[in-house]
């Protein structure tokens, strides 16, 4: 974004489309929430749900721009993470405590990669209990939390990469592209699953989103001064404008 015109930018009406990387432990709500109050501007939206043990890029629009989140929505998705074989968790990831172990000490780095390259392509996959996804108007994590499971439908997905990077004991680093509407959490689960050992996915970061890259994004405390610095030069350019 030009510096030289940053009083010129209109959040509210006209709108803004805003690359973000998101923190840990936030919520891709926390996220909306923040532009909102930084940026005082009400119609805020963004692009695709990162879990808030996830990191990386989340595009928020504002204003008019947010006619434009669709066109982000479908794109595609390129992630990097780390999971742990040999035991699951109720939410697939981190967010609850392990309640199967099985031994993954047999498990071979050929499996691990042939099973990695058997999700090459298109596939149905069930949305996770603990997930966004609505059911009689509430999210499903609302009734995972109390125990409950309630039917959902099988989406198709196209997964075009699933690259293990590297393997450390139970560890394994991947890389995966795929399609809007892919949950990391349930394919990893499912891999776990075929590898016959259970897997949990324990850190994931969006790279990419279509030509989007997470490396030019900026992070929340750029996003702050970069706010800062509009209001500074809002006033400099109304100050200038008044003594002339």
């Amino acid at each position: 974004m030009n510096e030289e015109n940053l009083f010129c930018h209109d959040f509210s009406i006209e709108g803004e489309v805003l690359f973000l990387d998101k923190p840990l432990n936030w919520t891709s709500f926390d996220v909306v929430k923040k532009v909102r109050v930084l940026f005082d501007v009400r119609k805020v939206g963004h692009a695709g749900t990162l879990d808030p043990n996830a990191t990386g890029l989340l595009i928020v629009c504002t204003g008019k721009k947010t006619k434009s989140i669709e066109q982000f929505v479908g794109l595609e998705k390129e992630y990097t993470g780390t999971c742990k074989i040999g035991e699951r968790t109720p939410s697939f990831d981190t967010e609850t405590a392990a309640h199967e172990w099985r031994d993954s000490s047999a498990v071979t780095e050929q499996q691990i990669k042939e099973t990695a390259q058997s999700y090459i392509g298109k596939q149905l996959q069930l949305p996770p209990m603990y997930s966004a996804v609505k059911f009689g108007g509430k999210p499903l994590y609302k009734y995972a939390r109390v125990g409950r499971t309630v039917e959902r439908v099988e989406r198709e997905i196209n997964v075009s990469c699933f690259e293990i990077i590297s393997i450390s004991k139970q560890y394994i680093d991947f890389c995966i592209i795929c399609s809007k509407g892919t949950y990391i959490r349930s394919l990893i689960d499912e891999f776990g699953l075929r590898l016959g050992c259970g897997a949990t996915l324990t850190a994931l970061r969006r790279t990419r989103i279509g030509d989007y890259r997470v490396a030019k994004a900026m992070t929340i405390d750029q996003l702050i001064d970069w706010r800062n610095s509009i209001s500074i030069k809002n006033q400099s350019y109304h100050e200038i404008s008044s003594a002339n």
